[in-house]
C-alpha cells in the first residue's frame, strides 16, 4: 500500500479535478504484476493502468489501491467491474470513495465473489490526497500559504530589498510545489514589488498550474507583466464592476466581489473550485494570507525560515483578525526538515 501511495503522489498537480491514485497488482503467488498510477483526468484510472501493466497475471493476484475503486462510468469505466472482468481475487483499498457518484465499487466487488479489504494505511494515503479530500468535504479547493522569512519573521529588509532570503534549494523546492497545485496565487502588493513569474521551472515535464493574480481595482497589472506570458495558463481576478481593459495574451478576467480588504476569500474560492482547481498554493505577501487566514481559508501553512536576522522590515502575515492570544490559530507541525541551509515547517491549523 505504500508503494500505491507513492505511485499515486506522481499525479499531483496533473489529475484535478479528480484524485490522484494510485494501484499495485501482485498475482496469485504474491509477486508484483503490475502498477499503475492516474495521470491526468480523462485518462485510464489507476487500477486499469497497473491492470494492463500485469495482463493475465491479475488472474488469482491482489489489487491494491489508495482509493475505492469507483462505480461509475464517467470518460472512463468502473474500476470496480475492470478488476472483477481481470479475475482478481483480492481487493485491498485505504480509503472509501466520499463522492455519491462514485462509490459502492467495493460492494460491487463482494458480490462478485471478491474479497475486500478498507481502511488499510487510511491516513497516509488521505493525507497525499488531502486535495481531493478537502474539495469534495468542503466545496473548496485546498489552501497551501507558503512563505520565505529569516528566523525573526521578517519577508524583506526595512527597505523593501528581499532577494534572496532563503537559498537556491528553497526556491527550487518551491517550483515543486508549483508543480504539485493546480493553481498559484498572488495579490496586487507582489505584483508590484515583485513582477512575479509564477511557472514552474526546473522540473522537466511538470504540468503548468493556473496563475492567477488578484488586482481588485485593476492598478497593479501591467501589459508587460511577466505573468502573462505563454509559459503557463494566467486568470487575472478583477473588483466587480471595476473598469479594467482585457488582459494581454491569452489570460482569462474575471470579476468577483470584494470590499475594503480585497476580493472576497470566498468567491475567490468557489470560482476556482469550478474552474476545476482542487489545490491552490499561496503565494502571496502579508496582506493576502491574513485575509485567508481571516476567512478560516488556510488548510496548510509551509514555511521556509533562513538562518538569517534582519530585526526590522515587514512580517510574514498581516491584519488576520486575530486581537488576543486566545484567539491564535494554533497548527500543529506536520514536518521539519532541512532544505539546503534552510529549515522546512509544515503544519495545519487544529481546527482542520
Amino acid at each position: 500500500m505504500r508503494r500505491a501511495i507513492a505511485l499515486a503522489a506522481r499525479g499531483l498537480g496533473s489529475t484535478s479535478p479528480n484524485p490522484v491514485v494510485g494501484c499495485v497488482i501482485l498475482d496469485a503467488s504474491g509477486r508484483t504484476a503490475g502498477e499503475g498510477f492516474h495521470r491526468r483526468a480523462g485518462g485510464p484510472h489507476a487500477e486499469v493502468d497497473a491492470l494492463a501493466a500485469a495482463g493475465d497475471r491479475a488472474r488469482g493476484g491482489t489489487a491494491y489501491v489508495t482509493l475505492e475503486p469507483c462505480n461509475h462510468t464517467g470518460r472512463t469505466g468502473p474500476c470496480s467491474q475492470a478488476l472483477i472482468d481481470a479475475g482478481v481475487a483480492r481487493v485491498v483499498y485505504a480509503v472509501a470513495d466520499p463522492t455519491p457518484q462514485a462509490t459502492g465499487g467495493a460492494d460491487a466487488l463482494r458480490a462478485a465473489g471478491i474479497a475486500v479489504t478498507a481502511g488499510v494505511l487510511a491516513d497516509e494515503a488521505a493525507a497525499g490526497n488531502a486535495a481531493w479530500l478537502t474539495s469534495v468535504r468542503l466545496g473548496r479547493p485546498r489552501v497551501t500559504w507558503k512563505y520565505a522569512a529569516t528566523l525573526d519573521g521578517r519577508t524583506a529588509a526595512a527597505d523593501g530589498t528581499s532577494r534572496w532570503i532563503t537559498s537556491a534549494e528553497s526556491r527550487a523546492d518551491v517550483h515543486r510545489l508549483r508543480a504539485e497545485s493546480d493553481a498559484v496565487l498572488v495579490g496586487s502588493g507582489t505584483l508590484r514589488a515583485d513582477d512575479p513569474h509564477l511557472a514552474v521551472r526546473g522540473i522537466e515535464g511538470a504540468t503548468q498550474p493556473l496563475r492567477v493574480v488578484l488586482d481588485t481595482h485593476a492598478r497593479s497589472l501591467g501589459p508587460d507583466a511577466r505573468v502573462l506570458d505563454d509559459a503557463a495558463p494566467t486568470l487575472v481576478v478583477v473588483g466587480d464592476g471595476v473598469t479594467a481593459p482585457p488582459p494581454t495574451g491569452s489570460a482569462d478576467l474575471v470579476r468577483l466581489p470584494y470590499d475594503d480588504t480585497g476580493i472576497a476569500v470566498d468567491a475567490l474560492l468557489a470560482e476556482l473550485h469550478a474552474r476545476g482547481v482542487r489545490s491552490v498554493l499561496l503565494e502571496g505577501g502579508a496582506t493576502l494570507a491574513g485575509s485567508f487566514v481571516a476567512a478560516g481559508a488556510v488548510d496548510r501553512v509551509i514555511g521556509y525560515l533562513a538562518p538569517v536576522l534582519l530585526g526590522a522590515g515587514p512580517a510574514a502575515l498581516a491584519d488576520a483578525g486575530i486581537t488576543t492570544i486566545t484567539d491564535a490559530l494554533r497548527l500543529d507541525v506536520t514536518e521539519t526538515v532541512r532544505i539546503g541551509p534552510d529549515l522546512r515547517i509544515t503544519a495545519t491549523p487544529k481546527e482542520r
